[in-house]
């Protein structure tokens, strides 16, 4: 299953940007063996300003196909085990697409979330979307290695 990470807006050098990089290279080389890689980083811009058309642009990025996990406040809050028992259940299933997709500085539009197949929150704080990218590429890293046995992660 190939995982992507959608997002509004393009990052310029930063500390965030390596550990995006970072992270989803080592999830892409650990995930080979389960069937889970490539991990890639889609970047997209709107042609307006505006929740929806910043979903009109990651659907269009996005494609047909792709099991969509929104990254939203009010979504579901779980723990990395969840997370990757999640992962590890859509592969098993067939999935052959995973995203997840995080919103601009608004948000996503309520209407692209309700549309998603699942949605997925990082607490009840406000994060940065920088910093929210690295805690989402972290996140797939973890599942990956939960997925594989490897000593990573600890509960």
């Amino acid at each position: 299953m190939r995982v992507s990470i959608a997002a509004v807006g393009r990052l310029s050098r930063s500390p965030e940007t390596e550990l995006v990089g970072d992270y989803l290279k080592r999830a892409g080389a650990s995930g080979k063996a389960l069937g889970l890689t490539p991990v890639d980083l889609i970047e997209v811009e709107a042609r307006k300003p505006g929740k929806p058309a910043e979903a009109e642009a990651l659907a269009a990025a996005i494609g047909d196909g792709a099991f969509i996990i929104a990254c939203d406040e009010r979504g579901k809050a779980l723990t990395s085990r969840a997370l990757a028992d999640r992962m590890a259940t859509l592969r098993d299933r067939g999935e052959r697409r995973l995203v997840f997709v995080i919103g601009g500085a608004d948000g996503l539009d309520p209407a692209f979330v309700d549309r998603a197949h699942d949605t997925l929150a990082f607490g009840p704080q406000t994060w940065p979307h920088a910093l929210v990218r690295a805690m989402l590429a972290e996140q797939v890293y973890r599942a990956v290695t939960i997925l594989a046995g490897s000593p990573y992660h600890r509960d």
